[in-house]
């Protein structure tokens, strides 16, 4: 067997950028940049009113209270040609509006009183005031947002107001998933006496959905060398992750090393020393990576979450895997002498804001009832017995 920090960096020596893609940005939340975005013209375009109010000059407002004028009013709309302001005179303007040529401050109507075709301006103003000037925010060919960041909807909003309507993306990678054993039964179907529902295909499928990973296919095989070779066969011509459950152990019917290296693959690592999840299987087939997961539920989250995630992030140029923190808990552990161990567990802020971090019961690999509650993982190192050490632990999400 070899170690946690091992084995994630063998994963991470074979999971690379799949190539790029050009999307319109509507399509485009939730991918990861592939290249710089610069603003295609200056933010803000044209010098414009911050405020609903009155565009001026700031000459006449020498005394005070003034009345003056008002020109033709100005909406924030399209504008044949840029208005102009004569001296002595007023126009309202709506925020957004492009300020007339000669005004050059704007005074907010609640500092005015309107008196029919002419406005008052009761309060003093500085030159200037709530004025939005051309590029006062950044300039044509300014950087908007950087390689390996990734598209929200606050950044579709900033690229869409720069003038950018394409973007360039990292590829998502092709992901098939293929649940092994005779005992699962798809779907709610009745079951009969040993026979098991599948947990592990759903838990797949809502894990690459949370990620935005679309599943190019999910398949049942059956616990034959014959039906497992068919379906990895067809896995590794279309995909670029297959994920399997079941099967990579040392049983009978575990077939999944074998029939991989079969067709091909390259085997990264087999067994690693943690608990749960330590028959984890990772192989590589012509640049497509095969994560073999163990059968159990609680197995396949933390494989999931430690070993996939940090190969999902890395396919798209992102800082791999978990996000990892330190914390003490309130509570006696016993470390495994050789393994490290991942405990579900529940975090939460105690009254002083302060993070706290309890071990949940049933850690037991078969045992899904914490599951339901878990919302981080702890992880263990292998040493002695502790009491209230720093550890190590990661949101589940």
């Amino acid at each position: 067997m070899i170690g946690v920090d091992e084995a994630l960096a063998r994963v991470l020596s074979a999971a690379r950028p799949l190539g790029i893609d050009s999307l319109p940005l509507a399509a485009a939340s939730g991918r990861v940049l592939a290249q710089d975005v610069l603003a295609l013209h200056p933010l803000p375009l044209f010098t414009q009113s911050a405020v609903d109010g009155y565009a001026l000059r700031h000459v006449d407002l020498a005394s005070l209270p003034v009345q003056l004028p008002l020109a033709e009013p100005i909406a924030a709309r399209a504008q044949p040609v840029q208005p102009v302001l004569g001296p002595g005179t007023a126009a309202r303007i709506l925020t957004g509006g492009l300020l007339p040529r000669g005004a050059d401050t704007v005074v907010r109507q609640e500092l005015t009183q309107r008196h029919g075709d002419a406005v008052t301006v009761l309060d003093a103003v500085a030159l200037g005031s709530d004025i939005r000037h051309a590029g006062e925010e950044m300039p044509a060919g300014a950087l908007v947002a950087s390689t390996g960041q990734r598209i929200t909807p606050g950044l579709i909003g900033a690229l869409a107001l720069a003038g950018v309507a394409q973007v360039a993306v990292w590829r998502l990678p092709r992901i098939v998933v293929l649940v092994s054993g005779d005992e699962v039964v798809q779907g709610g179907a009745p079951l009969q006496l040993g026979q098991v529902p599948d947990a592990n295909g759903p838990l797949l499928v809502a894990f690459l959905a949370e990620w935005g990973l679309p599943l190019t296919r999910l398949e049942p095989v059956a616990d034959t060398a014959e039906a497992v070779r068919d379906a990895m066969a067809r896995a590794f011509a279309e995909a670029d992750i297959v994920l399997t459950t079941g099967g990579v152990s040392v049983g009978d019917h575990d077939y999944i090393p074998a029939v991989a290296e079969s067709l091909g693959a390259k085997r990264l690592l087999w067994k690693v020393a943690q608990k749960p999840g330590m028959p984890l299987y990772v192989a590589e087939h012509h640049g497509a990576l095969l994560f073999g997961l163990p059968g159990n539920p609680a197995s396949v989250l933390v494989n999931l979450m430690v070993y996939v995630r940090a190969a999902l992030d890395a396919m798209q140029s992102l800082a791999p895997g978990l996000r990892w923190h330190t914390t003490t808990v309130a509570a006696q552990l016993r470390r495994d002498p050789v393994k490290t161990l991942w405990l579900r567990a529940r975090q939460h802020l105690d009254a002083d804001g302060r993070c706290q971090l309890h071990p949940l019961g049933g850690q037991a690999s078969h045992m899904l009832g914490n599951l339901a509650q878990a919302n981080a993982l702890l992880r263990v190192d292998p040493v002695t017995e502790v009491h209230r050490d720093l550890l190590r632990w990661s949101a589940l999400t």
